[in-house]
């Protein structure tokens, strides 16, 4: 028995025994001890870690989000302080004093005006077609146009020169209206201390500056628009809160003063919610009359929005900061809104929010006093509580939520900050999955490690095995790592040896192969090349309708006398490159080239209906491509081109010495015409002079005697 035979038969018994033997192996008992260590120890710091850094995580995203809050907090309560310091300080300067003064009097002046009939109808016009049908397709309400019209001859007056005759909601244009022209007391007070007011309006960006006398005239309105001239305690304004707040003022009789109100829709603006701050003006001694101001709802906005800069500033892809009054309706714009309209509807629908109410906001494109926030932040808020939860909102049913109550005279408004629970707490996700992660691999470099170790000896076995697998299923490139300076070593570093020059053998033969296969291809068609390696011996293809062209250099040799083999080689390579350009160029196949000659077809390999005219072009450059030649060498090269249609044969030529040929009537024929004078041209059969005549100019050249009957050979002009 061989030593190779006794060596199989007792791996054999050693495999047996193997399978036999019971119980666990050492590899086994050591791969549970490890993996019971590291389990439990990272178990025990897992959880421990768990703990810590969910509630880091968690306390983090609520900091940042009161943080949010407080800062919105601050910057809405220093805005309004600081519209509210600024109309009173206005209401004392000496320019508003004498402005006031002056509109006052003007106004009173007024009362006994008395309105041409035509300016009366002009006004009534102005509010039964114009003003009222958009108040009335805003709102959705229906309106008595005569009840805004102003009571009193002064307000009538003023109106039917500074209102009426302009669009309502042209209000630029009513702004810098100065003068209308009357001589009027009030017109002159007008031009005189309107550019005050209404660089105010310019300057601090208010919404619109009004001026009333002591009995609630509108006698001032930078705008210019409906409420000029009207009784804020005469219907329809004597419910509003500009009527309540001027009375406030009026009633303190303090020219420290201040009242803000809520937003109130308000008719002149169309039923937009609209907020006012107002205050006294006058001296000292003597009260003449209330300034108000309406607060800049865009200005509000911004500063909740933080210039709509959501995700720059912390809040993510679905925080926002809000305002919400004590009916538990929005007092600022929403994020959602702004950002995606579609999809507002949608969202708030889903969590309560009414679908009228709904659509009523995409209509107005706001959610001033009509998205509903009644959730836990809200009512918390308004009982004076500051505080985060967890609660529902009015985009998402799961909200981290940071609440207060604000610090603004006058107004009974919170700030809620919240974000969805999911985004908010996302870190903690993170990190939990992280955490997970991180143990699976501990468990995992365990098992590895204790495997690497049972496995150590065997190992430079179990890699050469693998790779002799890897080589006979053809990977050339294996490589055993030489890691041991033993036998193990020597052993791969000579595995590695023979897979190099095995790989490098391999791709030798694939690069000849390439090659074969490129110099194939010149020689042949694609698909006779396909024909000819499946071992087809005899090819040949017959083709109707296709124009050959045989193409001939004349004065080549002479040229080239004076060459170099290698140089006359480069010329005559830069000629047939620019032969093979312009075939490609015309859409006409190279059949081959000969060292003075150069055969073509179209529609041979590609069927072509314009073949005849692509063969007589590619004819034509050559002639242009040969006197690029001439003119960079210096040459006088000439080239001769016969082009004939009809029936041809392709297909391989010899199998010994392999060759793809065509030959034919159209051939030989093409053959022949090209030295019908001797001259240098392009020469073509009576056959495709008649089909391209309407598109080449020619001249008869000739005659050749062709298929038993004498051709008439022309040449292309």
């Amino acid at each position: 028995m061989s030593d190779g035979t006794a060596g199989s038969i007792g791996t054999e018994k050693r495999r047996r025994t193997w399978k036999w033997r019971g119980g666990l192996s050492i590899q086994s008992k050591l791969l549970i001890m490890l993996l019971a260590v590291s389990l439990t120890s990272s178990a025990i710091v897992g959880i421990i870690g768990f703990v810590n850094g969910r509630d880091s995580l968690r306390d983090s995203a609520i900091d940042q989000l009161t943080t949010i809050r407080e800062l919105r907090a601050t910057a809405i309560e220093n805005e309004f302080a600081a519209i509210q310091r600024g109309v009173m300080l206005d209401s004392r300067n000496a320019s508003a004093v004498e402005g006031a003064t002056a509109f006052v009097d003007a106004f009173a002046e007024l009362q006994s005006a008395e309105l041409a009939p035509e300016a009366t109808a002009t006004l009534e016009s102005y509010y039964a077609d114009s003003f009222v049908p958009a108040l009335e397709e805003r709102s959705g309400l229906e309106y008595e146009p005569s009840a805004f019209i102003p009571a009193s001859p002064a307000g009538r007056y003023i109106q039917s020169l500074y209102t009426a005759g302009r669009d309502y909601d042209d209000y630029d244009a009513g702004l810098a209206l100065a003068d209308a022209g009357d001589d009027s007391a009030w017109t002159r007070a007008n031009v005189e201390y309107g550019p005050y007011f209404t660089g105010l309006v310019d300057t601090l960006d208010y919404e619109d500056v009004l001026i009333l006398d002591t009995d609630a005239n509108v006698v001032f309105s930078a705008y210019k628009s409906v409420d000029l001239g009207v009784n804020v305690q005469a219907e329809p304004y004597a419910n509003s809160t500009l009527t309540a707040a001027y009375e406030q003022v009026m009633r303190n009789g303090s020219l420290d003063e201040v009242a803000t109100t809520d937003f109130e829709r308000y008719l002149p603006s169309l039923n937009v919610p609209t907020a006012w701050v107002l205050s006294p003006i006058g001296t000292a001694t003597n009260i003449i009359g209330v300034i108000a101001v309406q607060v800049p709802v865009d200005q509000i906005n911004r500063v909740m929005t933080g210039g709509e800069q959501w995700e720059e500033q912390g809040l993510g892809d679905t925080g926002e900061v809000y305002l919400a009054a004590a009916d538990q309706l929005m007092r600022s714009t929403s994020r959602l809104l702004a950002e995606d309209p579609e999809r507002y509807e949608e969202v708030v629908v889903e969590n309560g929010t009414a679908p009228g109410v709904a659509a009523r906001i995409l209509q107005v494109d706001g959610t001033v006093q009509l998205q509903p926030v009644d959730g836990e932040a809200v009512t918390e808020a308004l009982k004076g509580r500051t505080g985060t939860a967890i609660a529902a909102e009015y985009t998402n049913a799961q909200s981290l939520v940071a609440y207060a109550p604000l610090e603004i005279d006058g107004l009974n408004w919170v700030i809620v900050a919240h974000m969805d629970q999911d985004e908010a707490f996302a870190p903690v996700s993170d990190f939990t999955r992280t955490l997970l992660l991180s143990l699976l691999g501990i468990l995992l470099g365990v098992s590895l490690l204790s495997l690497l170790l049972a496995q150590v000896f065997t190992r430079p076995v179990h890699r050469l095995v693998g790779a002799v697998h890897r080589v006979a299923e053809g990977d050339l490139d294996v490589q055993v790592p030489q890691g041991s300076r033993d036998e193990f070593g020597d052993l791969g570093s000579a595995f590695n040896d023979m897979a190099s020059s095995l790989r490098i053998k391999q791709e030798l033969i694939d690069e000849q192969q390439v090659e074969n296969e490129k110099l194939l291809l010149t020689l042949m068609p694609e698909r006779v090349a396909e024909r000819y390696k499946k071992g087809d011996e005899a090819i040949s293809e017959a083709h109707e309708n296709v124009s050959v062209v045989f193409a001939e250099l004349i004065g080549f040799d002479d040229y080239a006398r004076g060459l170099s083999p290698e140089q006359e080689i480069q010329h005559l390579n830069t000629l047939m490159r620019g032969f093979d350009e312009a075939a490609e160029k015309a859409g006409v196949e190279k059949v081959r080239t000969l060292r003075g000659g150069y055969l073509a077809s179209s529609g041979l390999i590609v069927p072509r209906v314009d073949n005849v005219r692509r063969s007589v072009d590619f004819a034509k450059n050559l002639l242009g491509v040969v006197e690029r030649f001439n003119a960079q060498n210096g040459a006088s090269i000439g080239i001769r081109a016969g082009v004939d249609t009809g029936t041809v044969t392709s297909g391989l030529v010899a199998r010994t010495s392999l060759a793809y040929d065509l030959w034919g009537d159209a051939v030989n024929l093409a053959y022949r015409v090209r030295s019908v004078t001797g001259e240098p041209g392009v020469y073509v059969s009576q056959t495709v002079y008649d089909r391209t005549r309407e598109i080449f100019t020619f001249h008869e050249a000739g005659t050749v005697e062709a298929h038993g009957t004498t051709e008439t050979v022309w040449k292309v002009a």
